[in-house]
């Protein structure tokens, strides 16, 4: 099996609704549309339990006296940073801590070319990683064909967009989708993604210049139309840096770039600020959604639907994508969460895109895209209960009214 690792508007206000018809059914989200705006911020916090949060990042011109004084802890010179030492990959010079996390913004360093160029990491965990389930898990489900979203985004789909990172291979790039913060309503700039989209794991640290573009390529234009294309075309909505990032300690502890360790732990919420401008990003999309943290009971859910961004063939990372069926349980440990499970053909690039369901009418993230096998046949994502809540929250708590 394959882990679906990292392979992301412009206009007014913007509702979803999400309608399921039959067992296996078709999940429809519709919308109406949204606004322009930017921000940016700094600070610093570790979350206690299974909580590991990190700060980050002054979208200004230049870095915030706080940020600035973060690298210059660990022994980094901030105009050397911005100028090319956040290449440096040694991994003795790796922050991984949860509060070693520092962002700082580069202006104009995520450009439309740089953007479609973003791969997704390849991870691989082999067959008997799934072997010991001990009859916990369902039995495998059949493929569900990816569909192509209808265009435009902003009007057609639930607030996904693309998350871009550097790491020691490259530029790369996940799925991501907009989320409400409860405690500052209507203006939330929090987003939910894959643990494996911002931290290496175990044998690694943070990942570097990560931004998250609502609505990416929003009118789902083929590569030869995108050919020198503005920003604009491609991030309607801006690019957002995030300024704070959040995974739980069992994906920093256990996570893996190949084999299944961690995949149960593997989500992850980022705190974000427009690169330029002073907007929330719920503001400024005009949509967010609710994370249910229930983790449900596969019998009591009739269908779940995951979107994102598939970047590896067949797909080439520029259209977002979805894929609905009714969820089966995926067990990689008897010590671990049991995964949510459905079919589809969606590949690398996908990974931390939302999966949702509708609950009391309305539409509610429930997981995230974490790991496939390599014949793209499925997707497994988290199951989001105590761990997951305690990582959302501290964010919103500590960091959500930066």
């Amino acid at each position: 099996m394959r882990s679906i690792r990292p392979s992301a508007a412009r206009g007014r206000r913007h509702r979803t609704v999400l309608a399921a018809t039959g067992l296996a059914a078709a999940l429809a989200l519709t919308a109406t549309a949204c606004d322009d705006g930017k921000d940016s911020k700094t600070g610093n916090d570790t979350a206690g339990g299974a909580a590991a949060s990190s700060q980050g990042s002054d979208g200004g011109a230049g870095l915030s006296a706080d940020i600035a004084g973060r690298l210059r802890q660990h022994g980094i010179d901030p105009d050397e940073w911005k100028n090319g030492a956040w290449k440096n990959w040694d991994k003795d010079d790796w922050l991984r801590e949860a509060e070693d996390f520092v962002n700082p913004v580069i202006d104009g360093l995520w450009k439309p070319e740089r953007m479609k160029s973003a791969k997704d990491p390849d991870k691989t965990i082999a067959a008997q990683d799934a072997a010991g389930d001990q009859g916990i898990s369902d039995p495998e489900p059949a493929p569900v064909r990816a569909q192509a979203e209808k265009v435009p985004y902003h009007e057609n789909a639930a607030p996904v967009g693309k998350v871009f990172f550097d790491s020691p291979e490259g530029s790369m790039v996940c799925s991501g989708t907009v989320v409400k913060d409860p405690r500052h309503p209507g203006k939330s700039n929090m987003v939910w993604t894959a643990g494996h989209c911002v931290h290496a794991g175990a044998a690694g640290g943070w990942y570097r210049n990560i931004a998250f573009v609502p609505s990416y390529n929003d009118q789902g234009k083929s590569a030869d139309a995108l050919r020198g294309a503005t920003r604009t075309e491609i991030a309607p909505y801006g690019t957002y840096w995030a300024d704070w990032a959040s995974t739980s300690n069992e994906w920093i502890e256990q996570g893996a770039g190949s084999g299944g360790a961690g995949a149960p732990y593997d989500f992850a919420v980022l705190h974000v600020k427009p690169e330029q401008g002073t907007k929330s990003l719920e503001e400024t999309v005009g949509n967010a959604l609710d994370v249910d943290f229930s983790a449900p009971s596969v019998p009591s859910v009739a269908s779940m639907g995951a979107w994102g961004y598939p970047a590896a063939p067949p797909f080439d990372g520029l259209l977002m994508n979805k894929c609905v069926d009714r969820p089966g349980r995926l067990s990689l440990s008897p010590e671990q969460p049991t995964m949510y499970r459905i079919g589809c053909t969606m590949t690398g690039g996908s990974s931390g895109g939302g999966w949702f369901r509708v609950r009391d009418g309305k539409t509610v993230l429930v997981s995230n895209t974490s790991i496939g096998p390599a014949d793209n046949t499925w997707l497994a994502g988290p199951q989001l209960g105590r761990e997951a809540e305690q990582v959302f929250d501290t964010m919103s708590q500590k960091h959500g009214s930066q």
